[in-house]
């Protein structure tokens, strides 16, 4: 689409009230949630936590996949954004249902201090990186982010190849996780149902408030 398209999307979408008060506390709520978020990543890195016993990770030897990894991730996500900003309701959707899951992930990081898995081969996210400390992270565990991320982004797209895409690039960062022993297995397993959670959550709460301003 054009840039002319994209202007007249975010004009005619201004022009209502409520998609314009939706947009300011929502980008305020995702910019404090991220921004809290970063630190309790610094703190969760001084705890000392539980090693779990994965059958899983014993049975795979050390792989370092990190290029594949950020290539699958950060590809879809900007794929995504390109998509995703020319629809601005499905955008601060989106914006939304990821705001909660940083927030249940943060709960379930403080209620469940995990040590990093045996064999973990850093995975240097630079993104992280760039608005963390600089150091690579190692402790921020269950669930997996990385998983959750491209999860939500196979909820949020109803085409079929989109969702096949994102599915299947879910399935394989799950697995590359694994082999490099940066996550348990409990981690990449529960992420879809906590992202799948969340989702429902905030559309339920989206439908409630459409019924109750009708």
């Amino acid at each position: 689409m054009s840039k002319n398209k994209l202007i007249t999307v975010w004009k005619d979408s201004f022009k209502e009230k409520k998609i314009t008060k939706e947009l300011i506390i929502t980008v305020i709520f995702f910019v404090l949630i991220s921004g809290f978020f970063t630190s309790f990543l610094n703190y969760n890195e001084t705890r000392t936590g539980f090693t779990l016993q994965d059958p899983i990770l014993r049975l795979l030897t050390p792989v370092d996949l990190t290029a594949i990894i950020f290539i699958l991730i950060y590809g879809s996500v900007f794929t995504a954004l390109i998509i995703l900003i020319y629809d601005p309701s499905r955008l601060l959707f989106a914006l939304q249902v990821y705001s909660l899951v940083l927030l249940i992930r943060m709960l379930l990081m403080y209620l469940l201090p995990l040590n990093p898995p045996e064999g973990l081969l850093p995975l240097k996210d630079p993104i992280v990186e760039l608005f963390g400390t600089g150091k690579t992270l190692s402790r921020d565990l269950f669930f997996s982010g990385h998983v959750a991320t491209l999860f939500l982004l196979f909820l949020l797209f109803d085409k079929k190849i989109y969702k096949t895409v994102f599915l299947a690039f879910t399935l394989l960062v799950a697995a590359a996780l694994l082999f490099q022993h940066v996550h348990y297995t409990i981690d990449v397993i529960t992420a879809p149902f906590f992202v799948y959670a969340s989702y429902k959550i905030v559309l339920n709460f989206k439908n409630k408030l459409n019924t109750e301003n009708r």
